[in-house]
């Protein structure tokens, strides 16, 4: 798995790349690509345990 640092980099290298470009297809492009970097580096939420839960019997 490659690291979240080195992820962020290659977002924010895209971002810079994008405000730099006259062309506004290839921006918008670059945005999306280091949007979806940026949702790859960040923490996915655990999603919660949906099997069903033995009663209480006393």
């Amino acid at each position: 798995m490659v690291g979240r640092l080195y992820v962020k980099r290659q977002a924010a290298f895209l971002l810079k790349f994008a405000r730099a470009t006259s062309n506004p297809e290839l921006a918008a492009v670059l945005v999306e690509k280091a949007a979806d970097l940026k949702a790859q580096a960040e923490p996915q939420p655990r999603a919660e345990d949906k099997s069903p839960v033995a009663p209480d019997v006393e």
